[in-house]
């Protein structure tokens, strides 16, 4: 079985699927002064809201309707970002659940006026949930990946929500523990 019939089949909410393909898209920006740091290169904080927006667009475009970051991890900056650098911004659907969905982010960056080919620059991963007119979760369509690159970044999804769920339980067994010995934080 693949995971394109595995996406397909684990869908119980007659959502039909839709490929990664139909929600990929690339935001593309030029770096100016306004953009840097103390250091005079690129602000982590811009990179990331570039991120967050080009994430928020392939959330929404796959879900067909509003979504919110959930969380972001493993925002890596992998190179400095200058100012006259064109940062080209790729977003895709990894995967997805009842209502969430991973959106993997790679950065990459070229100069303005040189015709060299652009270097990733930085990578994410982002949680968006699905939300209805009250902010209340909706079911999303099931991603099904196309090629063997999606089908990877499926099965790398999974295993990332899988460490994200048991930090999670880790962290709330930890808290309750602490509380049951009185300790306050």
């Amino acid at each position: 079985m693949t995971d394109q019939a595995t996406a397909t089949e684990s869908d119980t909410s007659g959502i039909p699927g839709k490929p990664t393909s139909a929600s990929r898209t690339t935001l593309s920006h030029i770096m100016t002064h306004n953009d840097t740091n103390l250091l005079g290169t690129v602000h982590g904080g811009v990179i990331m809201k570039l991120v967050d927006d080009a994430a928020g667009a392939v959330a929404g475009r796959h879900s067909g309707g509003p979504a919110v970051t959930a969380s972001m991890d493993e925002m890596a900056f992998l190179e400095p970002v200058r100012v006259g650098d064109l940062v080209h911004v790729k977003a895709q659907v990894n995967w997805t659940g009842r209502t969430s969905m991973e959106v993997g982010v790679r950065v990459l960056a070229e100069r303005w006026n040189e015709s060299t080919p652009p270097t990733q620059v930085g990578s994410a991963y982002l949680v968006f949930a699905a939300v209805d007119a009250d902010g209340k979760p909706r079911r999303v369509p099931p991603v099904l990946p196309e090629t063997e690159k999606d089908r990877r970044r499926y099965q790398e999804a999974q295993i990332r929500r899988t460490h994200r769920l048991a930090r999670r339980r880790a962290i709330m067994e930890l808290r309750e523990k602490r509380a049951a010995e009185g300790l306050d934080d």
